[in-house]
């Protein structure tokens, strides 16, 4: 099985940036245009689909690899939601609940594997403890970015600020510092989804709740053009690639 996760490139982070901020917008929207537990349930059954599809397919594929990772982003907010305004659960709690998932994700991972390195998702069970740290991430940075937002009283677009500076920060480390890149490569991914949430929860809330009031229907529609984009961009590349490569082929052999 190839490696089944793309390249660590300047567009995937901006891809990655903008599936966490269409989740955002997109799982509000949907809770309160519809009635929650049916936008919940529909969620659920297409991230589903989704994440089977990923699973299933032998190689990486661009718009499938992103499919799954936008309706991790919808369906994990719509989760992290749940818990805190349904059950009650602090976003303090669910923060630290999260990030010892996710360790434990990566303990297990480790221990199995001898590797968390993201260039060798080559097998089913490497597969797999990638999709659950996905999940886990996803889940820590929802509720760390409410708990700036919300708890810490930040504000959205001063949360934005901060897990932008921590989101640079591991590259900064890993390119003058010496940090591992797999080290780097997922504290910047924990990073994303409070960078991109407080993004999008700035620009779509009302103003009394310290937004633009641009409207999570809306915005989310931009996001999704902008998905659209660049997953067609990174749709082309392969096919540049083999038709240079073939190129060069037919030269040297003639």
């Amino acid at each position: 099985m190839r490696n089944k996760v793309p390249a660590v490139t300047a567009l995937f982070w901006v891809t990655k940036l903008l599936t966490t901020a269409v989740g955002e917008t997109t799982s509000d929207f949907l809770v309160k245009t519809i009635d929650p537990v049916l936008a919940v349930a529909g969620a659920f059954v297409v991230f589903a689909a989704a994440l089977i599809l990923q699973l299933v397919v032998r190689r990486y594929i661009p718009w499938v690899y992103w499919l799954a990772v936008l309706m991790v982003a919808v369906f994990g907010t719509m989760v992290a939601d749940v818990l805190h305004v349904e059950l009650g659960v602090p976003y303090l709690a669910s923060t630290i609940v999260f990030a010892v998932v996710l360790a434990a994700v990566f303990v297990l991972w480790y221990a199995t594997q001898r590797t968390l390195s993201v260039h060798s998702i080559d097998t089913h069970a490497r597969e797999l403890f990638y999709w659950c740290a996905v999940l886990a991430t996803f889940a820590l940075g929802t509720a760390l970015g409410d708990l700036a937002a919300v708890t810490f009283g930040l504000g959205y677009f001063a949360s934005a600020l901060v897990f932008g500076i921590l989101f640079a920060v591991p590259g900064i480390a890993y390119r003058w510092w010496g940090l591992g890149a797999t080290a780097a490569f997922w504290t910047a991914y924990v990073m994303t989804r409070p960078f991109g949430a407080s993004i999008a929860d700035g620009l779509a809330v009302p103003h009394a709740r310290g937004g633009l009031a641009l409207g999570t229907g809306p915005v989310s529609l931009v996001l999704f053009a902008a998905i659209a984009v660049c997953v067609g961009v990174l749709s082309r590349r392969p096919r540049l690639s083999r038709e240079r490569a073939q190129g060069t082929l037919g030269d040297a052999l003639e």
